[in-house]
């Protein structure tokens, strides 16, 4: 299966469907289609991208996640599919039903496995990964001590080689580039989460009644370094400064549509996330105790 992101950034364009194709005619250029089947992720940025009703109700049905952006590229709406499991009440009623107990052992996994892949990430690109190993096996249930928020001040500076850089949102640095990648990736996971039939604002660690995919936040967490990494590329060849344009967004995609290894296949991060996502299933469910986590 093809998993496409569709970013609409640098021209505007009409959206409509042709039976069972999406039809894209872009402005200026000659109309192209696809199957809607390949599609995973449409990200619209540009001011002058028009969906028809059909096409926004033929997405939702494929379970494809709309993601609007402003002009800051940050989301400022997305597209949630209301029904993408046959059993998804009853796995509703059962995942807002989780015990905190259990809760609190699931993050503790997904915490020590982002933590372990950050510094699997330095490692790779200085060579030590400044004790961010030893760091992830010390994370208790809950992270009762905190040790994510500690092992990020160290990693931030060490990813950038720059004690100075911050993780900011805002901030008119590399962090408009990783605002991109985690607002895709986010979107990637959202859809992984509602397929398998879990609700996305019923977090296990990320709380915020302003936020409709606090889950979806949690289980990109170990993922997250994908886009680090494409992001250290980025800086390195374009630097911090450089504006957002279409190459840069074609580096950070092509970096989530990239395959990695686990447990010896070929497997990309929609594929991933969708593992994840039913293995959470599963412990809602009874089925499992702990979730399926990757180290990529």
């Amino acid at each position: 299966m093809t998993d496409r992101v569709l970013e609409f950034a640098e021209k505007g364009a009409y959206l409509s469907l042709k039976g069972a194709l999406l039809a894209i005619q872009p402005q200026d250029q000659e109309e192209v289609t696809l199957p809607l089947k390949e599609v995973a992720v449409v990200v619209a940025s540009h001011p002058q991208v028009t969906f028809s009703h059909p096409v926004l109700a033929a997405l939702a049905q494929a379970g494809v996640m709309v993601v609007v952006s402003g002009p800051n590229h940050l989301p400022a709406a997305m597209l949630l599919p209301v029904e993408g499991h046959f059993t998804q009440s009853e796995r509703f009623a059962r995942q807002a039903a989780l015990p905190l107990p259990v809760k609190k052992q699931l993050w503790r996994h997904i915490a020590k496995a982002k933590v372990a892949a950050q510094g699997r990430l330095l490692h790779l690109l200085h060579g030590a990964d400044q004790g961010l190993g030893a760091m992830a096996a010390r994370i208790k249930s809950g992270d009762a001590d905190n040790v994510e928020a500690q092992a990020a001040r160290r990693y931030w500076g060490a990813l950038f080689a720059d004690p100075d850089f911050h993780r900011e949102r805002t901030r008119e640095d590399q962090n408009r580039f990783l605002n991109y990648g985690y607002t895709v990736l986010r979107a990637a996971v959202a859809r992984a989460v509602c397929a398998a039939g879990l609700h996305p604002s019923l977090g296990l660690h990320h709380h915020n009644r302003y936020d409709a995919f606090c889950l979806a936040d949690d289980l990109m967490e170990p993922l997250r370094p994908v886009v680090d990494a494409a992001v250290v590329r980025v800086v390195n060849t374009h630097g911090p400064q450089a504006p957002m344009d279409k190459t840069i967004k074609e580096t950070l995609l092509t970096a989530l549509l990239d395959r990695f290894d686990w447990d010896g296949e070929q497997r990309t991060l929609f594929d991933i996330s969708a593992r994840m996502a039913q293995s959470l299933a599963a412990v809602v469910d009874g089925k499992k105790k702990r979730m399926i986590l990757p180290e990529i």
